[in-house]
């Protein structure tokens, strides 16, 4: 194996012909904290593993999948807004990633490229790792794009007692709900309230927060003690959702941990090893102060 070549930021190697390859694709993807964590990754367990980004025009996704196979990359995540264009390069989907209809990892077994969903599994580890259990819990879920789908999903897999969705457009909405199976329920405007006031998770899936004068997914009143909350913006890592859950002492997270264990397992999925997360977290979080010295979004 080749020793690595250390830069200041201890996440650089050598590379060879040997080097086995990895990357992202999206439009954009230059802001992807992807590379950081991955390459943090790879340096950490000794692997000679190079992780890149590859900009990839919306209207190419499949195109750019199968050049997975072609150049011998050993795999491949996918961000926006490829996740459903690249499914008709891929031979085989996993069970999740054919209910969601979004792929987010391409693994490529022997020349087979296998499309996999991470986001659920890291949504869940990520609660987990902030003491909440989502087994019998009853939730509420802003949102019904493809993150929100996902950890829909993923709550009802895990056992939770129901799974209420909310979304601004009712038709998006309704194909949501049906992730979660029976005694699930799209939430109308007026009801939204009343049931966070009585539920024990409620998850942000929407955009709401990112960009400065967004205000709150949800009003402050709606909030209680009880409630953990989970918003999956990460940039900027308070959101005022989440500052008014710290305001009436109800427990929560942001998104940078879903964002580093969907990484981790699909570390785990094109490797077949083991994610080394304390390096993958520690990157992240370097990366991420960064971000926050040089501004928030919008």
């Amino acid at each position: 194996m080749l020793r690595p070549a250390v830069s200041s930021d201890n996440t650089r190697r050598s590379v060879s012909g040997l080097t086995h390859v990895a990357a992202v694709i999206g439009d954009p993807v230059r802001h992807s904290l992807s590379p950081t964590v991955f390459n943090a990754a790879f340096y950490a367990a000794e692997m000679d593993w190079v992780y890149l980004a590859f900009p990839v025009p919306e209207g190419s996704g499949a195109q750019a999948a199968r050049m997975v196979r072609t150049f011998d990359i050993r795999g491949m995540s996918v961000t926006m807004p490829h996740k459903e264009s690249v499914i008709p390069a891929m031979d085989e989907l996993t069970p999740v990633a054919q209910r969601l209809n979004a792929v987010n990892c391409i693994a490529n077994a022997d020349g087979r490229l296998i499309g996999h969903n991470t986001d659920g599994a890291g949504f869940l580890a990520s609660v987990r790792d902030c003491g909440f259990e989502p087994t019998g819990a009853r939730c509420v879920v802003l949102g019904a794009g493809g993150a929100a789908r996902a950890v829909i999903l993923a709550l009802a897999e895990a056992g939770a007692a129901s799974v209420a969705v909310h979304n601004r457009d009712p038709g998006r909405g309704r194909i949501a709900v049906t992730l979660a199976g029976e005694g699930a329920v799209l939430v109308a405007d007026d009801a939204l309230v009343d049931a966070v006031s009585s539920a024990d998770l409620v998850v942000n899936a929407t955009p709401v927060g990112m960009s400065s004068g967004d205000g709150s997914a949800l009003p402050e009143d709606a909030l209680h003690s009880e409630l953990f909350v989970a918003d999956l913006i990460y940039h900027p890592s308070e959101t005022p959702l989440l500052a008014a859950a710290e305001r009436v002492g109800a427990r929560h997270c942001n998104g940078a941990g879903m964002l580093m264990h969907q990484a981790a397992e699909a570390f785990r999925i094109i490797t077949g090893r083991a994610a080394p997360v304390d390096a993958m977290a520690e990157a992240m979080t370097a990366a991420l102060a960064k971000r926050a010295e040089e501004g928030p979004q919008g």
